[in-house]
C-alpha cells in the first residue's frame, strides 16, 4: 500500500493494518497523507467522539479502558487516541497506553493508538485531528481521546471532541486550581474518580461552588462518581454521555462543535503550512538570524520580520 487509493478501500473496511498505515502516514507527513485525506473526507460524520482530561495520576487511562470495555459489550467498534508526551529522543510517545490497556488490547473491535504530542500546545498532537477522522472513516462508532493532562493548555481538547469530560480526584489538594486553570470552562461533565477516597464531597462543593461563578450555560455540566479500578459508576458514565449527545443533536450544537474544530484545524494547519513555507524560503537565513538573536544582535521580533516581510 504505497499511495492513498491503495489505502483507502482497506481503510474504509476498517483494516486495522491500513488504519494504522494512516496515521502513521498523518503523523509523518508522507507525501500521500494529503491525497489520503481528501478521500476520506467525504465518509466522515458517523463517530461519536468522546475526550478525557485532567490531572496525571486521575485514573484516566483506567477510566478509558472500562469505558472501552462497556461500549464493546454493546457491540460497539471503539478507536483510543492517548496522547502521551513526546520523547525527547526518539520523538515518540513515553507512556505507552497500549501497555497499560493491555486488557482489551486484543479485541477485534477496539483500536488503540499512543500519540506523542510533539511539543503540540493543548496536549494534543498535531496528527490527533487527522487519526479522529481516520477512525471515523474506517467505521469506528466511538473515538476516546485521552489526553496528557498538561493544565491550562488542555482547552484546546473541547474544540476536537463532541463530549469533553473532565476526570477529579478527591484528596489530591489541587482539584480547585485545576477547575480554575480553565478546565472549568471546557468540562461537558465531570468525572470524579476513585470516589471511594475520602473528600468526595468536597470536590463536589467546590465544582457546584465554580459553576456557580461561571456564567450560566444551556447545558448544566454534571458531575458523577466512579471507581475506575472496579468498574463502579461507568455505565451512569456513559448515560451522561448519551444525555450530552441527545442534547448537541437536539439544539444544533454539532454544528457548532464542528466549525469549531474546523476552525481551530484551519488555524493550526495554516500556522504550521506558513512557517515551513517561510523557513523553506529564507534557507540558510535562518540559522544567521537564531544566531543573531542568541548574541543580541538582533531581537526575535525583527528576525521574523526579515522572514515574512512588512506587512502590506
Amino acid at each position: 500500500m504505497k499511495t492513498a487509493d491503495d489505502l483507502l478501500g482497506p481503510l474504509l473496511q476498517g483494516n486495522a493494518r491500513a488504519l494504522a498505515r494512516a496515521i502513521s502516514w498523518m503523523e509523518n507527513g508522507h507525501p500521500q497523507a494529503r491525497p489520503l485525506m481528501a478521500k476520506v473526507w467525504p465518509h466522515l460524520g458517523k463517530a461519536s467522539v468522546l475526550g478525557l482530561t485532567g490531572a496525571p495520576g486521575s485514573g484516566k487511562s483506567t477510566l478509558t479502558d472500562q469505558i472501552a470495555r462497556a461500549l464493546l459489550e454493546k457491540g460497539q467498534k471503539v478507536g483510543i487516541l492517548a496522547v502521551d508526551p513526546t520523547s525527547p529522543f526518539s520523538g515518540g510517545a513515553i507512556l505507552g497506553d497500549r501497555i497499560r490497556m493491555g486488557r482489551i488490547a486484543p479485541d477485534p473491535g477496539i483500536f488503540i493508538r499512543s500519540m506523542a504530542t510533539r511539543g503540540a500546545l493543548g496536549g494534543l498532537a498535531r496528527a490527533t485531528q487527522d487519526a479522529i477522522d481516520l477512525l471515523d472513516a474506517a467505521g469506528f462508532d466511538t473515538v476516546i481521546v485521552e489526553t496528557v493532562g498538561v493544565g491550562q493548555d488542555e482547552v484546546d481538547v473541547v474544540s476536537c471532541v463532541h463530549t469533553c469530560a473532565v476526570v477529579l480526584v478527591p484528596g489530591l489538594g489541587d482539584e480547585i486550581q485545576a477547575i480554575k486553570a480553565g478546565i472549568m470552562e471546557v468540562a461537558d461533565l465531570f468525572v470524579i474518580n476513585k470516589a471511594d477516597r475520602d473528600g468526595i464531597e468536597q470536590v463536589e462543593q467546590e465544582i457546584e461552588a465554580m459553576k456557580s461563578l461561571s456564567p450560566p450555560k444551556s447545558w448544566d455540566p454534571p458531575a458523577c462518581r466512579t471507581i475506575a479500578t472496579q468498574g463502579k459508576g461507568i455505565l451512569e458514565l456513559l448515560q451522561r454521555v448519551g444525555e450530552h449527545g441527545a442534547w448537541l443533536r437536539s439544539g444544533g450544537g454539532l454544528e457548532r462543535k464542528a466549525q469549531e474544530r474546523a476552525e481551530l484545524r484551519f488555524d493550526s494547519l495554516l500556522a504550521e503550512e506558513a512557517s515551513r513555507r517561510a523557513k523553506a524560503r529564507a534557507g540558510k537565513q535562518i540559522q544567521e538570524l537564531i544566531n543573531a538573536i542568541a548574541k543580541r544582535e538582533l531581537d526575535p521580533y525583527a528576525a521574523v520580520e526579515k522572514v515574512l516581510g512588512p506587512e502590506s
